[in-house]
């Protein structure tokens, strides 16, 4: 693995990778590979998850682009050095903050956004000026393949090498020293990841999952809050991890609300999902498996769905009623069509809930404005949306991460560049200006606190 790594330590410590045209240049080349090969990634999309070109083209293709796009167009500004104020105790020096690269970094990315989640780190990793090497899924097979052709096309494998390692491979890999990684994934395997990485004292940016809380009051728009509900849930057939995990519906509108959930599932692709050849497969047969045990009774009634295509390992968008708070869907991250709706009466019961929980990645409140911003400011999570589920992520201003069991530190846009930089300060002092006040024998006291 040493020997692996060496190359691209060697390309960077050559300093291949810092100028603002090299950059530029790269992420250029990522851009040109990608897009060349989108319909190999359509395909490869359609086989591993069975994705739509549309959906893959808003939730994988299209977002890589737009994340090079707006790098590529500010990255001047994000290199360039900035003046801090300064202040009497430095007089007459001067700061400035620059971001460096990091060096080394690794990108370990999941199967159930494969392009999304590895490509747009990449880009703000390369932007900043560093080597990466990417450890793609093994479970997103045909995608990974194409991923391997856009990666040995666009970079000089010595500054960007994907290698595809089986588990024991992988330890191996992260018992070596990189200057930063981010790996995106569940929380058993973050917190492995985590403990490698501290023996190093390597920084980690953790993009986990948890349980995200969707809360419809009364006073919401129940027809537009049961269509995006259902549309958070069917997309990717709710392999997400910001989909909404259960919903929390006010109880003297949850009949109403459940209504219109099955009218909107009826309805998600101008037909029921289940009849629809644009409706996302589970990934694998132990998922399926896995997601159908929430159907057999323990984790409630099955009001909506509850179909299964074993040929096609597809799983019916399903609604679950009477959810006991300590059944197993309410346990784990549900990762799929499964909808529990649960009854509240006095909105602290869900806050108090939300808050005596593993921190979410998301929180989505439906009502008014006001109430979601309280809400939000009691409790807390990774992101949150009013009157909205799933979309912040594609704000590409605004940092995308977690916070206690959902993750750590923040990407996207300008974040992502600074995740993987440096920010140095630079205090450059004159040489001919030389206050005495620092010296000893020191001056009074009252001085001092003046000049301080």
């Amino acid at each position: 693995m040493k020997e692996r790594l060496a190359p691209l330590r060697a390309y960077y410590a050559a300093g291949h990778t810092r100028s603002l045209d090299a950059r530029r240049k790269a992420l250029a080349a990522l851009r040109k590979s990608i897009v060349a090969h989108t319909d190999e990634l359509f395909e490869a999309l359609r086989t591993d998850l069975g994705k739509s070109d549309r959906e893959s083209y808003m939730s994988e293709v299209g977002v890589a682009l737009a994340e090079i796009d707006h790098l590529s167009r500010h990255l001047r500004r994000l290199m360039r050095s900035r003046k801090v104020r300064g202040s009497l105790t430095i007089f007459p020096s001067r700061c400035r903050v620059v971001a460096e690269p990091l060096g080394l970094v690794l990108i370990v990315s999941p199967w159930n956004y494969p392009v999304n989640l590895t490509f747009a780190p990449l880009a703000g990793a390369v932007a900043a000026g560093n080597c990466v090497v990417i450890k793609p899924s093994q479970t997103s097979a045909a995608t990974r393949a194409v991923m391997e052709r856009i990666v040995a096309e666009a970079f000089n494998p010595a500054h960007v090498a994907m290698m595809c390692l089986d588990h024991e491979q992988t330890d191996r890999l992260l018992d070596e020293k990189f200057d930063h990684i981010l790996f995106t994934g569940s929380a058993r395997i973050g917190r492995e990841v985590m403990a490698k990485a501290a023996r190093h004292l390597t920084p980690v940016t953790l993009e986990l999952g948890g349980k995200s809380p969707c809360i419809i009051a009364a006073d919401a728009d129940l027809r537009v809050a049961a269509r995006r509900v259902a549309w958070g849930k069917t997309f990717n057939a709710g392999q997400t991890c910001i989909a909404p995990d259960h919903v929390w519906v006010e109880r003297s509108v949850a009949d109403r609300f459940v209504e219109y959930l099955a009218e909107a599932l009826d309805n998600i692709y101008g037909m029921p999902a289940m009849e629809s050849a644009q409706y996302p497969h589970i990934i694998t047969r132990r998922a399926l498996d896995r997601l159908v045990g929430y159907t057999d009774g323990s984790s409630g009634r099955v009001v909506y769905g509850g179909s299964v295509d074993n040929e096609r390992l597809a799983l019916a968008p399903t609604v679950l009623r009477e959810v006991p708070i300590d059944s197993p869907v309410m346990q784990d991250e549900i990762f799929g069509p499964v909808i529990p709706v649960l009854e509240y009466d006095k909105i602290e019961d869900v806050i108090e809930y939300v808050n005596n929980n593993p921190k979410p990645l998301a929180l989505y409140y439906f009502g008014r404005k006001s109430d979601g911003r309280e809400v939000i400011a009691r409790t807390s999570s990774g992101g949150a949306c009013i009157n909205d589920v799933v979309m912040h992520f594609a704000a590409l201003n605004a940092p995308f991460g977690g916070v206690g069991e959902s993750g750590m530190g923040k990407y996207h846009g300008e974040d992502s560049f600074l995740t993987f930089s440096n920010r140095r300060a630079v205090l450059v002092s004159g040489r001919h200006i030389d206050l005495p006040l620092r010296y000893p024998p020191f001056p009074p006291l009252g001085l001092l606190k003046k000049f301080m």
